[in-house]
């Protein structure tokens, strides 16, 4: 689509609050005398698909785009939890290190990064939405589309009031600067409530206007992906009649099931197999360079001391020893999350289920790598064009066992715990163990929450689940953290943005 683009000047401090001080806004007009989303409806479609590409951002030194789901959002969500550690050398990426240890700052890199990625997707969604409701597509083709966008941006604010608590709310494109100045949505943080509300409407549109995975083109947000992500809100807000309900329209709907080989879920072969609700997807159907960038270079396997092997990666984000010993013997899902280097003298090595080995641990620079982030360069068993920044590797991001465990939360907060223990055991026994000896609702509250920490390890949800249930400051400081309660429950807001916005943006407690 031929589009101007409006260049702010440093006096529009609404305007650019968004989009991190970068010059070009979302405050696109189109030219006038071309073509328009009312006389071509490929260029509404074409909007829609700039939604989707901007969850690959993955910038988090300074670029327009933000990043939201590369390393900032691993930071964000994996390193800084009891599962991992920052990795890598002691010096290496410092504002990491503050952010694994709660020593961050609002001047964070990787923090602002979050914040412009999240409201730059934000952005694209908006301008999407305004397009498709002035579009010549069938009503509805229009509410589809309508309803795969709002589902992004319900998932973009959903991880913005985890990560950051209330933020402003921004459901429109202004009409210009002076009209981005002058509304306080764009300038202020909304509550909590009024938040949770605009995710909740989203989701409610989304299913109402989706169709089931089956008819859904493969990749596209469907109803079951917004069942299970207002489920997931919901969960979030303690309501557990809705979770419950909710997860059990999906379970009921028949589109989703357990995998039999949990191994399988990461690998090019698992790409939106049957367990799979929604994930981001990379550019291989097309041959195309297309991925979240650095998703698996951040945290490959790292060269160490000795050398003489070629790495996969930078090594950030590693498997800590908590998480290592929390596996019941048996379980089958440690070497499914877990890449253990080979340190026991006799110069092993590590193979990889692609064939390649990684030597004994004098040439490895961690102890333990998160092969769920791992994708092979190996062309023969995983499509690699070349480029490590954009590995083909789709990040999972709502799956079928999330459902179930949420389901079992919910009937067990409201006294149901024996559907609870039934939910419990159908993780448990795909993983090899035994059933659960839990019984009492207390019991099972915290079996629930011990298997969501082995069953979803490393899948960027354990801190959050900390917060939500309230254990985030007795874990953290027991795994050696310097966490405080009251503060570290959330990132602090950049800096810069309380600046761009002239002060009216509050700071959360204790930063």
């Amino acid at each position: 689509m031929i589009r101007n683009t409006f260049f702010l000047s440093g006096m529009f401090v609404a305007a650019t609050l968004l989009i991190a001080s970068c010059s070009k806004s979302f405050l696109d007009v189109p030219v006038q005398g071309q073509a328009t989303t009312a006389t071509d409806p490929n260029l509404a479609v074409n909007l829609v698909t700039g939604v989707y590409n901007s969850m690959y951002n993955s910038e988090a030194f300074g670029g327009a785009g933000g990043d939201v789901h590369g390393i900032s959002f691993i930071a964000a969500t994996n390193i800084i939890s009891d599962d991992a550690d920052k990795g890598s050398t002691a010096g290496d990426q410092p504002s990491l290190v503050d952010i694994d240890n709660f020593a961050t700052t609002s001047t964070n890199n990787f923090v602002a990064a979050l914040w412009n990625g999240y409201y730059s997707g934000i952005s694209r969604a908006n301008q999407a939405l305004v397009a498709l409701e002035t579009s010549s597509l069938t009503p509805a083709t229009k509410n589809q589309l309508i309803g795969e966008v709002r589902f992004i941006r319900a998932y973009y604010y959903f991880n913005l009031v985890r990560f950051f608590g209330p933020v402003p709310k921004v459901i429109r494109v202004p009409k210009d600067a002076q009209d981005a100045n002058n509304d306080p949505a764009f300038q202020t943080r909304a509550p909590l409530d009024t938040i949770y509300n605009v995710i909740t409407h989203d989701l409610q549109f989304a299913i109402a206007n989706l169709p089931l995975r089956a008819q859904s083109a493969v990749g596209h947000a469907n109803k079951g992906a917004a069942q299970s992500l207002l489920a997931k809100t919901y969960l979030y807000r303690k309501n557990w009649q809705q979770v419950q309900a909710l997860t059990q329209e999906v379970i009921n709907s028949g589109q989703y099931s357990l995998v039999p080989d949990y191994t399988t879920i990461w690998r090019y072969v698992g790409n939106n197999n049957a367990e799979s609700i929604f994930e981001t997807q990379s550019g291989t159907f097309n041959n195309g360079d297309i991925a979240v960038g650095g998703y698996s270079t951040w945290q490959g396997p790292r060269v160490g001391p000795l050398g003489g092997w070629t790495d996969r990666g930078f090594g950030f984000c590693t498997p800590s020893t908590d998480l290592v010993n929390a596996y019941e013997p048996g379980d089958k899902r440690k070497e499914s999350t877990i890449i253990t280097i080979d340190r026991s003298g006799r110069g092993v090595g590590t193979v990889l289920y692609d064939g390649f080995r990684i030597p004994s641990g004098d040439s490895v620079q961690n102890n333990y790598y998160n092969y769920k982030a791992y994708a092979s360069e190996n062309p023969s068993i995983e499509p690699y064009l070349g480029n490590r920044d954009k590995k083909q590797k789709n990040v999972r991001l709502l799956r079928f066992a999330d459902v179930l465990l949420m389901n079992a939360e919910a009937n067990n907060e409201l006294g149901q715990t024996a559907t609870a223990i039934t939910q419990l055991n159908r993780i448990r026994t795909r993983a090899g163990l035994a059933a659960t000896k839990a019984a009492s609702q207390t019991d099972v509250r915290e079996a629930i929450w011990k298997e969501r920490r082995i069953e979803l390890a490393m899948e960027h949800d354990r801190f959050f689940d900390l917060v939500r249930t309230g254990r985030a400051a007795q874990v953290m400081r027991a795994a050696g953290k310097n966490f405080v309660a009251g503060k570290n429950e959330l990132l602090p807001i950049p800096s810069l943005q309380i600046q761009l916005s002239g002060g009216q943006l509050t700071q959360n407690s204790g930063y």
